[in-house]
């Protein structure tokens, strides 16, 4: 099952996702996005090293590395 989170402004459930994306250097990074929707790339568990922060305006959530 996808890892969800409900906003608390909309009321809306988000999907985490997750997926690598090659740079011009060479190297690979790892992008995290929301989505209503579970589709490729749905990641079970919160990745290690973040939490999930709310945008106050939008309601959308987001990731962000903890201090």
């Amino acid at each position: 099952m996808a890892y969800s989170v409900v906003s608390k402004k909309s009321g809306k459930t988000f999907f985490l996702h997750g997926r690598e994306t090659p740079l011009s250097s060479g190297k690979v990074r790892r992008l995290f996005f929301f989505s209503t929707k579970v589709g490729e790339g749905a990641l079970d568990n919160l990745p290690e090293g973040y939490e999930i922060i709310e945008n106050a305006r939008t309601g959308l959530p987001m990731l962000k590395k903890k201090a």
